[in-house]
């Protein structure tokens, strides 16, 4: 008899180790099951073991954030999408901070990289839908300006999400 895997298991497993590391636990296959109910096995039935579990993680940090930056309507003003997109960016990593910074790190590869480099060219649509529209210059490079305002958002909420600057300090950015 072939079981069905259970998605609720998977996303439990995937929150269990989200908020471990908000809490600054660490994260090991016995206490990431611990008082969930699953067992051990269910790391390895799911994820492959502890090193699928981090790629999980990672992937998970782009699915959210891909699904904050699709809620952002396009409008008549390219530029104004431009910024509603750099709040949706740290919107999501001030709503998952824990997530946020596991997306980053490359120790781990992504279970879709396609996935997660759509959240970059969602950025670079953008800009190109300015640039068309005259309101910016024609020499500019859409996916280097994407970068940069990438770069810049990334920075910000890097020092917000762990801890050197407040949450305050997300005025100094586009307002959320």
């Amino acid at each position: 008899m072939v079981r069905t895997k259970d998605p609720s298991i998977r996303a439990l497993l995937i929150d269990r180790a989200a908020q471990m590391l908000r809490t600054r636990r660490p994260v090991t296959l016995r206490s990431l099951v611990a008082g969930t109910g699953a067992s051990t096995m269910a790391v390895y039935t799911y994820f492959g073991g502890m090193e699928g579990l981090w790629k999980a993680l990672r992937q998970e940090g782009f699915t959210r954030l891909a699904a904050e930056l699709a809620k952002v309507p396009a409008t008549a003003d390219p530029v104004r999408d431009l910024a509603a997109l750099s709040a949706a960016y740290l919107s999501n990593a001030m709503d998952n901070p824990d997530l946020y910074r596991v997306m980053f790190d490359a120790t781990f590869e992504l279970e879709d990289s396609k996935a997660a480099d759509e959240t970059l060219h969602c950025l670079v649509r953008g800009v190109e839908r300015a640039k068309s529209a005259g309101r910016f210059r024609d020499d500019i490079d859409p996916l280097e300006l994407a970068v940069q305002g990438w770069a810049i958002g990334h920075g910000l909420a890097s020092l917000v999400t762990t801890g050197p600057l407040p949450r305050q300090a997300l005025a100094h950015g586009v307002p959320c």
